[in-house]
Parts: structure tokens; sequence; C-alpha cells
């Protein structure tokens, strides 16, 4: 009989049980390497647009720097100063343009979701001709706002408008009304700030087709048996659009209400465009162009600019909760 030879020892295992993990180690290693490499542009890019002019508008708000500073900068050192907030906090412009910007963009938003519910409703049935009806709807969505602009100005103008020519030809105006620069004006005893509202509702005509959309599609997919089971237990169309298309609509509208009043709220085109800030139209946007360009002020600017966007961080965190709980629901 041969005595049974003893089993080597299993030495190669414990090797490829060290080995594994360094070798997954140096994968993730390379994979994290390629990852940076590609996502690299993009963060250069990000960088270069977004941070660094945002670093710098940080640094002109918390400095007195004018423009006739520019070509010395990086000569002297920065003088650091919270004086630039402190004129603006003591300013009556600019709590005027806060109030007047938080007037305009509320009541723009309320307004283009009010008029898109509106049509959203009406060309909610079908019938004949609403396919041309919808894309006349959204001209004024897609017309350049420099065009827009030009046409309310040429129907609103004093002189040759056609507005006013209505207005004495048939309302019984004794003089023409200056639209887009008169700041109030009594109607029936009650002070009504024109051109504000008329801004407001240019507004409100060019963005009210987006709410249209939205509001639109959200309908079309709200199932059309719960309406007929609903009208066949009795319910009306006013208990029908309350107890089952409103709800349906609420987490479209409110997003919808908050994305229109932070875009409203930064709004500078607009009104530039209609009344370059006359007729108490001085909206935030425009109070920054004017320190920046009209008082060559870069500090103040951008002062302004930070308090501005302070109050857009706020609304811009409203808004992501707001989503979230779209999302959820």
């Amino acid at each position: 009989m041969t005595a049974a030879r003893p089993a080597p020892p299993h030495t190669a295992p414990a090797r490829t049980r060290v080995a594994r993990p360094k070798a997954r180690t140096g994968l993730a290693r390379r994979e994290n390497r390629s990852g940076w490499l590609l996502v690299s542009p993009s963060l250069a890019v990000v960088a270069l647009v977004v941070l660094l002019p945002f670093a710098l508008v940080v640094v002109f708000g918390f400095s007195e720097i004018r423009l006739v500073d520019i070509p010395f900068l990086g000569t002297e050192p920065i003088e650091w100063s919270l004086d630039n907030f402190r004129r603006a906090a003591a300013s009556q412009a600019f709590w005027g343009a806060l109030w007047t910007t938080v007037l305009y963009a509320g009541l723009t938003a309320v307004g283009s979701l009010a008029v898109g519910l509106v049509l959203a409703l009406a060309l909610r049935r079908p019938f004949p001709g609403r396919g041309l009806v919808r894309a006349l709807l959204l001209v004024p969505y897609v017309l350049p706002v420099v065009a827009a602009a030009t046409i309310w100005k040429t129907m609103l103008n004093p002189q040759y408008g056609v507005v006013n020519a209505f207005g004495r030809a048939y309302l019984g105006w004794d003089t023409p009304v200056g639209f887009l620069s008169t700041t109030s004006a009594d109607v029936w005893g009650i002070p009504v700030p024109v051109a504000l509202l008329v801004v407001v509702l240019f507004d409100i005509w060019k963005s009210a087709p987006l709410a249209f959309l939205f509001l639109t599609a959200r309908l079309q997919s709200v199932p059309g048996e719960i309406e007929e089971a609903a009208a066949l237990d009795g319910a009306g169309r006013r208990q029908i659009l309350r107890f089952i298309l409103l709800p349906q609509l609420r987490a479209v509208a409110l997003l919808l209400l908050l994305l229109r009043f932070i875009w409203s709220f930064q709004t500078f085109d607009d009104v530039y465009l209609l009344t370059e800030g006359a007729g108490s139209t001085q909206v935030m946007a425009i109070q920054v162009y004017t320190e920046l360009v009209t008082k060559a002020d870069i500090g103040s600017a951008a002062a302004f600019g930070l308090l501005m966007s302070l109050i857009l961080g706020v609304l811009l965190v409203g808004y992501v909760l707001l989503s979230r709980r779209t999302e959820e629901s």
C-alpha cells in the first residue's frame, strides 16, 4: 500500500482574492479618469461662461468700481465694501423698482395663466377649423419681441395710432392718450397705472399661448370616462369643471404660475422696447441697466443684480420643490 500524499497547500486562490480588488480599483480609476476627461470640456465651458462672470459680478458688487476704472483692474488691490448694498437698501429707486417688478410679474403670471386656461377649455372640444385656430393663437408667442413691440407702439401712438383714432372717433376722447408714457390716469375716479398696465397686457398677449399649450396637453390626458361617469350621475358642466378638470390642472397651473413669475421678474426686453422705463415701468432689470449704462456705476449695478439674483434664487428653490411634487403626483 502506498501512503496517501498530503494535498498541496492552496496558495493560488489566496493570491487571486488579493489581486482582484486591486484590478477592480485600477479599472475604476481608469473609468473615473475617462469620465472626467469626457466631461472636462463641458465643465470648462460652464466655468468660463457661468461661474467666471458671476464671480466678477460678486467682486464688482462688493467693491467701488466705475466704468472708467476698467482699464486699471488688476493693477491696484480691491477695496472690499458693503456700500453698494447700503446705498441700494436706502435707495427709493431700488424699492420702487422692486415693487414695480413684483406687481408686473404677479399680474403677468396670473393674467397669462387665466387667458391660457380659458383658451384651453374653450378649444377642448373638436370643431371644424380647430387646428387653424390653435395655430393662430401661437402667433404672438413665436413672433419676435422686436416686431411685436413695434406693432404695439405703432397701434398706441398718440399721433397716428389706430387705438387713439378709434377712441377719439367713437369713445369721445378729447385728447390722445400716451399709453406708453402716462404714469397714472383716473378712470371713473380710480387711478389706473396706464403704462404699466399696457406692458402687462403686452406680456400676457405674448406668453398666454405657452400656458395654453401646457394646459391643453394636460387636459388631453384626462380620461374621458371620468367625465362620462360624472355626467351619468347627473353632474353639470360647472360641476365637472370644478370637481374633475380643475383638480387635474392644479399641479400644472401652479408650476406655470411660478415659472411665469420667475421669467417676468427678470424681463428686460419687453419693457424696454415698449417704454424704456417711462411711465413708472422701471423694473429691476431696467434699473440695473440704468445703473450700468447711464450712471456708469458698475459696483452699484452689480449690487442691484446680486439682490435680484438672491430673490430669483428663492423663487428657484420654490420651483424645484414644486417640480418634485408635480413629478411625484
